[in-house]
């Protein structure tokens, strides 16, 4: 037998006897090889019977049997009339059959039972063919076709045409060769040209190569195994279009109906459209994440290069490559509108720098360099600069609209600026002001920026821009804050005759540095000290303004030399005067460390509506004054925590001062008591942040400022440190104010101290009282001035007044004297006339001493001079030239 070709599928025609076909060879002619099964009868259902001249069936194939649902024995030798047609039909069957035995061909539907006792349930198509016996007697092979398989078969075609035809997607089939079969109408439209030239085409004809190897290795992957192929992406061009277009295309195999592979059918969809929009739907989430995380993320901080940083690290690298923030220079040192701010050629800082790509600085854009910079235009974090008016930078910050800049080209050598290819400037825009300039800038292989990217460039800039101003704006108020509260607070080392000081202070919001507790050291006549500490109801700078009310007023008070409890008074209704609701009522509540009468009392004059700026005006405060000389301090006290005494040896005490009311409720007086302090014995004054927070009672405060205070056996300094320490400072509820003082008084050499009697000759022995008390000291050169000086304020004494006189000379840091008489009324200066003979005592005073005055005493009043000691630089005023100057 010839040698057979391999079996490249395909199907049996009628032609093909023997179920061979014709086969080509590799060199020889047409040869037969045996079909595999498959072909088309196997749809179709073709069987076969033939009638002898009998009109008798005398052949029944197996088909016949398997088809007709009736075996052999049942159908050979049978009439076909008789056994298969229904009664009503049989008449004209006859008809028929004698005319087929007369040689003449028949095609008709004829209906059928599926076996000799059954009722009629199929319909066959019958082509009959006459024959002839070898005798040369008439005879007839039929071959029958069902009806309903034929039916199908036609269904079938006319919906696989339709789905082929009609489908919106491209539909193709490929051979078992890889070529193109078949493709329909909408593959053909867009690729071009009609369908029928892609017949035998393979996908090299029609995409681009490296595409082409890729579905070619797909369709040979599924022929080969069966699997299915879906959603494969393949990128090409369409004749006709230069934009580039993405296709879904999904592959499988097709089989015959013994399951021989037959080629592969391929669905393609031009999914461009669809990517594009997932891309900008990506895009949209990106931003929605982005625009998200900004504002999670900036703004938390006050600090202006802390949110230029945050910026940047949230656009770096999701959003662009690199990055910078300039922010003005003038706005950053407080100026409103630095000059050049509106054309966009003032000079800017830069606070921030971020990069995916380098940390070294670079410049991003050529038409951008700043003027005065480095040759390739980078700016370092923290350089001043300015861009030229004519850049688009410039333009950005003029306009207050985003400019894309395009990247500089390069070929000569390889810097980081020639792969940047697209830069976006956004004015940084906050209240409708242009604080500064953001850049974001893509490297190449970075899409360029678009106008959604131009618009989610604008409202980062636009976030941070308003946080950048916030905290520019926080940094100013806290500078004037901060001037503000150092402003109320007393020096560092404040000094006082016969007391160490050291003093603390810590503001309960580190934000802000500023708060209503005070505390003042005031130098009063005599060489005494007001020592005062005070606390305002509420934090902040509301509370830090109202203590400044506060502070000036007992300042003020307390230069009037009154008694600790008459400045309560006035001070209580200074306060009322402050924090009134416009009726005259105070409408403050009560602080925490208010127990028992106090706080009943100020909860009931303070309504339940009080407002808020009422409330800043109630305050706590004590008012001490130290008199070095008796050793004696005589306190006051507006609700505030009593002071503490610790005296060398022992433990500390609280003193037992009335508590009084606080200051701003008005209505009740206040009282107070004289302590006399010993030398080395230790005061301290405090306001109730350092006593009392949420996590103790005030109680157990107390007792543990007690317990520090005891063991305070060292340096003043050493000692208010270790009070610090050894308490709960850092609960940040309140502001913490600590005075603290020891006393070590005046000596008693440094104290002069004489009675005169009211007669004229009391003048003479003044002048020589001082006279000698100023030489023990060593002032000579205080003498003419301090005779002159005391016989003026003696003199006047005799003259207006009555009853002994005292003269009293101190000596500390300054010389003072003091005239004491019995008489209430006060001196006043007056300015002499030319004609006058006398009036120029007390201006002669004035003109003499560094300070003067007077003040009530319980039994009259005490008017003092002070003189500042020779420190051997300056000349102290002659008192001859003092006198002539008065006429």
């Amino acid at each position: 037998m010839p040698a057979q070709t391999e079996d490249q599928g395909g199907a049996d025609g009628p032609g093909h006897p023997g179920g061979l076909r014709p086969a080509h060879g590799p060199q020889g002619p047409p040869v037969w090889q045996s079909s595999q099964p498959g072909s088309i009868y196997d749809y179709i259902r073709v069987a076969s019977f033939s009638l002898g001249p009998d009109g008798r069936i005398d052949q029944w194939s197996e088909r016949a049997a398997q088809m007709l649902g009736i075996p052999a024995r049942y159908a050979v030798g049978k009439d076909p009339v008789e056994a298969f047609v229904p009664r009503e039909l049989r008449e004209t069957g006859r008809r028929k059959v004698t005319e087929i035995l007369d040689g003449r061909e028949w095609t008709g539907l004829v209906p059928y039972r599926r076996d000799p006792d059954g009722d009629t349930d199929g319909l066959a198509e019958i082509y009959v063919m006459p024959s002839e016996t070898e005798n040369g007697e008439r005879a007839a092979v039929c071959l029958v076709v069902d009806v309903r398989a034929l039916r199908g078969i036609e269904t079938d075609l006319a919906a696989s045409q339709a789905v082929f035809g009609q489908s919106p997607m491209g539909f193709t089939l490929f051979g078992t060769d890889l070529k193109l079969l078949r493709v329909n109408e909408r593959f053909a439209t867009v690729f071009g040209g009609p369908a029928g030239k892609y017949r035998g085409r393979t996908p090299h004809d029609f995409l681009p190569r490296p595409e082409a190897e890729r579905m070619a290795a797909a369709l040979r992957r599924v022929l080969d195994t069966g699997e299915p192929v879906t959603e494969m992406q393949l990128v090409g061009t369409v004749p006709g279009e230069e934009d580039r277009r993405r296709w879904s295309v999904s592959l499988y195999r097709l089989h015959g109906a013994s399951g021989r592979p037959i080629g592969v059918a391929a669905l393609a969809a031009d999914v461009t459209g669809r990517r594009r929009a997932e891309r900008e739907a990506a895009n949209a989430r990106r931003n929605l994440a982005l625009l998200n995380e900004a504002g999670a993320r900036i703004g938390n901080s006050l600090d202006l290069e802390t949110t230029a940083r945050t910026l940047l690290d949230v656009a770096v690298p999701q959003f662009c490559d690199l990055a910078s923030v300039d922010l003005y220079q003038g706005l950053l040192a407080g100026d409103e509108a630095p000059p050049g701010m509106s054309d966009g050629s003032a000079e800017l800082r830069r606070v921030a720098f971020a990069s995916a790509v380098s940390d070294a600085p670079l410049a991003t854009s050529p038409c951008c360099v700043p003027e005065g910079g480095s040759p390739d235009g980078a700016v370092p974090v923290g350089a001043v600069h300015r861009y030229p008016f004519n850049s688009p930078c410039a333009g950005a910050l003029r306009t207050g609209q985003a400019q894309i800049i395009p990247g500089r080209e390069s070929d000569d050598r390889q810097e980081l600026g020639a792969v940047v290819h697209s830069t976006l400037a956004v004015p940084m825009v906050a209240r409708d002001t242009v604080v500064g300039l953001v850049q974001f800038s893509r490297t190449k292989g970075s899409e360029p920026f678009g106008e959604r990217d131009t618009a989610l460039a604008v409202e980062l800039a636009a976030r941070a821009a308003v946080c950048i101003d916030n905290a520019r704006l926080y940094r100013r108020e806290h500078e004037r804050a901060l001037i503000l509260q150092r402003s109320l607070l007393p020096p560092g080392d404040p000094e006082a005759a016969g007391l160490d000081i050291a003093c603390r202070y810590l503001p309960g919001n580190t934000a802000t540095e500023v708060g209503g507790d005070w505390f003042d050291v005031i130098e009063l006549p005599g060489h005494r000290t007001a020592l005062v500490v005070g606390d305002v109801m509420g934090r902040g700078l509301r509370a830090a303004v109202a203590m400044g009310e506060l502070r000036t007023a007992v300042r003020t008070l307390a230069l009037l030399d009154l008694e600790p409890a008459e400045v309560l008074s006035a001070l209580d209704e200074i306060a009322r005067g402050l924090g009134g609701s416009g009726d005259g009522r105070s409408t403050a509540r009560a602080p925490r460390s208010l127990t028992g009468a106090a706080a009943k009392v100020t909860e009931h004059r303070a309504p339940a509506h009080a407002a808020d700026l009422s409330e800043v005006y109630l305050a706590t405060c004590v008012y001490a004054v130290y008199d070095p000389v008796t050793r004696r301090c005589t306190f006051a006290n507006a609700g505030h925590l009593p002071p503490l005494l610790v005296e060398e040896g022992e433990d500390a005490l609280l003193l037992d001062v009335p508590p009084g009311m606080p200051l701003g409720v008005g209505g009740e007086p206040f009282e107070e008591i004289e302590v006399d302090l010993p030398d080395g014995a230790l005061l301290a004054l405090y306001t109730d942040g350092l006593v009392e927070s949420r996590d103790h009672p005030l109680e157990e405060g107390l007792r543990a400022f007690r317990q520090a205070l005891s063991d305070a056996d060292r340096p003043l300094e050493d000692a208010c440190d270790h009070v610090l320490s050894a308490l709960d400072t850092s609960h940040g509820e309140d502001d913490i104010a600590l005075l603290m003082a020891r006393v070590h008084g005046l000596p008693k050499d440094a104290v002069g101290d004489w009675s005169l009697a009211p007669e004229a000759r009391s003048v003479a022995r003044a002048r020589e009282l001082a006279r000698d008390q100023l030489t023990d000291w060593g002032l000579q050169e205080l003498v003419d001035t301090t005779e002159l000086l005391v016989s003026e304020l003696v003199t006047n004494a005799l003259r207006h007044g009555h009853g002994e006189i005292r003269l009293r000379l101190l000596l500390d840091r300054t010389l003072v004297c003091e005239v004491w008489d019995a008489d209430l009324a006060q001196p006043r200066r007056r300015r002499a006339r030319d004609t006058d003979e006398g009036g120029r005592g007390l201006q002669l005073v004035g003109l003499l001493s560094t300070g003067w005055g007077s003040r009530r005493t319980p039994r009259g009043k005490t008017v003092w001079f002070e003189l500042a000691l020779p420190d051997g630089e300056s000349a102290a005023t002659d008192p001859t030239e003092a006198l002539l100057s008065l006429f």
